[in-house]
């Protein structure tokens, strides 16, 4: 054979590049890499920026700063199985940097990221992509991105799968998503609470407990804790508590327990088969904390329902939660308390607390731990609600100093809660006696500032409740109580203003309480509010009529009516019918007006003329009520003596009606006394005389009224304008009438007496020819002022008789009211025993109402019995 000729090599095309094998050490180098073509290049290039990324944090913020993401996400989409699993699982590692994540979400690769998640895709690809998503979950724009592009449901798919790390990841993303309430409703329709259910059979304890923590979220909705039922759910839970080797994982069961306790399905379900007694053993026995807190915990839920209550009761889990304040751990005190509030729903429970419960939850008042002091007080404001016995259990067990001290508590719970404390036990009154020994009301000052309206209802209803003294009340105003106690009538909280006006109601009880309100601007508020159909309450509108109450001027401008139990005192004064809002001023204020054309505000004053300013020393004086020129107090003050003697009254025991001996006509023009004084003394000494003499006191008057006034001296006290005639009205009725016994011959008496002195008897048909009008004008331009005490007044008509009627039987004790009608009306009702059944063997004598007449048969009482109608024919 003839020797082989070896045939050399075809050398390569020239237009192919010869292979090239690089080795490269560093990183940036590789990420350049990324940009190839060639998918060996890419699948190489992916798979050492992958290990390199495993190797800690810092490498990943490396490859974030060399530029690597966004080529990488590019590679997740890649044709090639072997780059996309690669990249993948790149991503998977990357995304628990936070600059990572945030990065993630800038570019949109969230689609890309669940397309992973797809049946026909590798496990590990599976692994990889839900780490990733996993990762990206923890935050909630990421949450939202999963959520809206539809990652659950392959995540759900993903429970199943046989690899235990896609179940672990799974889970922790589905964990995660839950979170937000939107995500669980879509777990329900989705079905997935079947799937979870299988991974606590699992034998990984990181899959078992992210699945029971899922749990625990999903089963605050109440078809989820159906369907839980549903699949053996609750059973499954119950042998998972029963299991010893499975305690790691009892926290978390127990706490999913607890939801499911909130229906009584679940109690009824558990209940044969022991369950519920397995719950309060490990509440009662565990030395684990956690295990007794979520116990507890447990407790609370189900306590809820009363059919749950009751059954927790015929257990005795009272004992169980008394055990459980003994705790060493603040969260099971916490738990335990909070267990309390809820049993106390049941008045067994309730009882039982008072001698085992009350003095532990005392003590806990008194811990360093807020919240612990919080539930404590919360636990003792649902036991001592409606049930004396138990507040005064908290008062025998030195609760009064914890409660007042949790009152400046930092929690505003607590604050809350221990004021509703108080409040119980205020309304027994020897423990109100000691609480108000310990400075309750200076301890309420800090709640009453509070910003937080559960807070200020709950103080501004303690002050009501404690405030029922004169010394309370006055101890809150000494301590500054009043001015944030009115100022939460401007509340928008209902409540808040409720409880504030509920309040101010008790506060308005005595006088200077009432005065020192009106002073703060509470009547005006309060006015307010009753305008207002959305804002008033029932408490708001009797606050605003006790202040009233106090403020009878305002009263009967306003409402136009005084009951008997409104005793008119010095210093009122009747201004006329203001509409509601309009505010009323002072009669100070009305003093210092210059007369003008409208109504004479009508004056009641029965001090002597000695309280007032001191006199000049010429013995003439300016009014100090006034500010301006009056006869002097003196003249006043001797022609009421003068009168006091000329005049005597000898009562018929017939008629029982005044006759007087006058040295003047009664239907003469004799208006003030001071005047009639000036006329004698002028017949005295003669026309030019007294005319020199009227210039020389209208001067000296002048002149002393910048002194008077405070001009001077501005500390100068003001007093209201003295009126002698109705000093001498007082002493006369006091004398004459107050010693009739027969309370109708009272009436009349007086009536006969006002109308003598108001001008007399008027026939109907001779009204209009009663000027009036004529005198007013007179004594206000005589007086210099709008403001004519009623004594002065000498022709009345209705509202001046009724006015004189009612000052004259508040002095004397005789119960009347006042009320305005129309166009210059006013008159007087009063209550008589119908006599007509004395005498009638059972028959119950029933007070019936009368009319007053004063003007036109003095003396008449008219029975009301139809009040229009009545009312029309008598006047």
């Amino acid at each position: 054979m003839g020797k082989k000729i070896k045939k050399e090599a075809e050398p390569p095309p020239k237009d192919v590049f010869d292979p090239l094998t690089i080795e490269s050490k560093k990183a940036a180098t590789v990420v350049l890499m990324l940009n190839s073509p060639e998918e060996e290049i890419l699948a190489k290039a992916c798979e050492a920026i992958y290990r390199f990324a495993l190797k800690g944090e810092e490498n990943k913020a490396t490859l974030l700063e060399l530029g690597a993401v966004e080529p990488l996400t590019k590679l997740l989409t890649h044709e090639d199985k072997t780059v996309r699993r690669n990249a993948t699982m790149i991503f998977g590692i990357l995304a628990s940097n936070n600059d990572v994540k945030k990065l993630l979400r800038e570019l949109d690769v969230m689609n890309s990221v669940i397309a992973q998640l797809a049946p026909e895709e590798e496990v590990v690809i599976h692994e990889f992509a839900s780490l990733c998503l996993a990762n990206m979950s923890a935050e909630y724009t990421s949450k939202v991105q999963i959520f809206e592009q539809g990652g659950l449901q392959p995540l759900i798919r993903l429970l199943s799968s046989p690899d235990p790390d896609v179940k672990k990841n799974s889970i922790e993303c589905i964990y995660n998503l839950v979170q937000d309430f939107q995500c669980r409703a879509t777990l329900q329709e989705l079905n997935a609470i079947p799937s979870i259910l299988d991974l606590l059979k699992t034998e990984y304890p990181v899959i078992q407990l992210l699945a029971l923590k899922t749990l625990g979220v999903i089963t605050n909705d109440k078809e989820s804790r159906a369907m839980l039922r549903e699949n053996q759910g609750v059973d499954l839970l119950i042998k998972i508590l029963e299991t010893k080797e499975l305690n790691d994982l009892h926290i978390e069961a127990l706490s999913v327990i607890a939801n499911c306790l909130e229906d009584m399905d679940t109690m009824v379900l558990i209940q044969p088969t022991g369950g519920l007694k397995k719950l309060l053993s490990f509440a009662e026995n565990s030395t684990i904390p956690d295990i007794q807190k979520n116990a507890a915990r447990a407790i609370t839920k189900a306590a809820y329902d009363p059919e749950n209550r009751k059954l927790f009761h015929e257990q005795e889990v009272e004992k169980c939660l008394v055990t459980l304040l003994g705790s060493e751990n603040d969260g099971t005190k916490i738990a335990a308390s909070q267990a309390i509030s809820a049993m106390c729903e049941n008045l067994g429970s309730k009882e039982f607390f008072n001698n085992q419960g009350i003095p532990q939850l005392i003590q806990l008042l008194k811990s360093d731990n807020e919240e612990v002091r919080e539930a404590a007080a919360l636990a003792l404001a649902n036991l001592t609600t409606c049930h004396p016995a138990n507040a005064s259990a908290a008062a025998e067990g030195d609760g009064i100093d914890a409660l007042i001290n949790t009152l400046s508590s930092k929690r505003d719970g607590a604050i809350a809660n221990a004021a509703t404390v108080l409040t119980n036990m205020a309304v027994q009154e020897p423990l109100r006696l000691n609480i108000q020994s310990h400075n309750i009301m200076h301890a309420l000052l800090s709640p009453l500032h509070s910003s937080n309206t559960l807070v200020q209802s709950k103080a501004a209803l303690t002050v009501a409740a404690t405030a029922c003294d004169v010394e309370a009340r006055m101890e809150l105003r000494n301590s500054g109580g009043l001015e944030p106690l009115v100022e939460l009538l401007r509340s928008k909280n209902d409540e808040v203003r409720r409880h504030a006006s509920w309040a101010m109601m008790v506060c308005a009880g005595d006088e200077p309480m009432a005065t020192e309100l009106c002073r703060l601007g509470a009547l005006d508020i309060l006015e307010e509010i009753n305008l207002s159909v959305s804002r008033k309450n029932k408490f708001s509108e009797a606050a605003y009529n006790k202040l009233l109450n106090n403020h009878l001027s305002l009263k009967y401008s306003q409402t136009g009516y005084l009951s008997s139990s409104n005793i008119i005192s010095d210093g009122f004064y009747d201004y006329g019918r203001i509409n509601p809002g309009t505010k009323l001023l002072p009669l100070k204020d009305l003093c210092l007006q210059e007369p003008s054309d409208q109504r004479a505000i009508l004056l009641v004053n029965s001090k002597s003329s000695e309280v007032s300013p001191p006199p000049s020393t010429e013995d003439k004086s300016s009014d100090v009520g006034y500010g301006r020129s009056l006869s002097s107090s003196s003249s006043l003050r001797r022609a009421s003596k003068e009168k006091t003697k000329e005049n005597s009254y000898h009562f018929s025991a017939g008629l029982g009606s005044p006759t007087e001996e006058k040295s003047e006509p009664t239907s003469g023009r004799n208006t003030a006394l001071s005047k009639s004084a000036a006329k004698e003394k002028g017949s005295r000494k003669g026309r030019g005389k007294k005319e020199e003499e009227k210039v020389k006191e209208e001067e000296e008057a002048t002149a002393a009224v910048p002194k008077l006034m405070g001009e001077g001296s501005p500390d100068k006290e003001w007093y209201p304008p003295s009126d002698p005639d109705f000093c001498v009205y007082v002493y006369e009725v006091t004398t004459s009438i107050l010693p009739i016994t027969n309370i109708k011959e009272q009436i009349e008496v007086l009536a006969k007496y006002v109308a003598e002195k108001m001008g007399g008897k008027i026939p109907k048909e001779k009204l209009h020819d009663f000027s009036w009008e004529l005198h007013i004008s007179e004594l206000k331009f005589q007086l210099k002022s709008n403001v004519v005490p009623i004594g002065q007044i000498k022709k009345g008509i209705f509202y001046h008789r009724a006015l004189l009627f009612k000052a004259l039987a508040d002095k004397i004790g005789i119960g009347c009211s006042l009320v305005r009608g129309e166009y210059g009306r006013a008159w007087n009702e009063v209550k008589l025993m119908n006599e007509s059944r004395k005498g009638v063997i059972g028959a119950v004598p029933l007070p019936e109402t009368y009319i007053v007449d004063l003007m036109f048969h003095p003396g008449a009482l008219i029975k009301l019995r139809s009040r229009e109608a009545d009312l029309y024919r008598f006047f």
